[in-house]
């Protein structure tokens, strides 16, 4: 389960390898083009998807949060199944 867990993170980061460049376009001056914006939305919603394994990475004291987020991720996993399973 570890190793698919980080060949889809490592395959969701893969799709993302140009953004930045882009995002600098506009520090610089440049302006975006329709190409530019459609690359933009798209490595977007690629990181969006990554999120919860992002946040404790960038959040003030998220490395306490790593617990919180395995058991997050192994219930959805498990599915919602109903009451009677429970």
């Amino acid at each position: 389960m570890q190793e698919n867990q980080r060949l889809y993170i490592r395959d969701e980061l893969s799709q993302v390898r140009g953004l930045i460049p882009i995002l600098m376009k506009r520090r610089n001056g440049e302006k975006w083009s329709a190409e530019d914006r459609k690359v933009l939305q798209r490595d977007l919603r690629a990181l969006s998807n990554l999120s919860p394994y992002l946040i404790p990475l960038v959040m003030p004291g998220g490395i306490l949060m790593l617990p919180v987020l395995a058991w997050w991720l192994d219930y959805r996993r498990k599915g919602r199944g109903n009451a009677a399973d429970r």
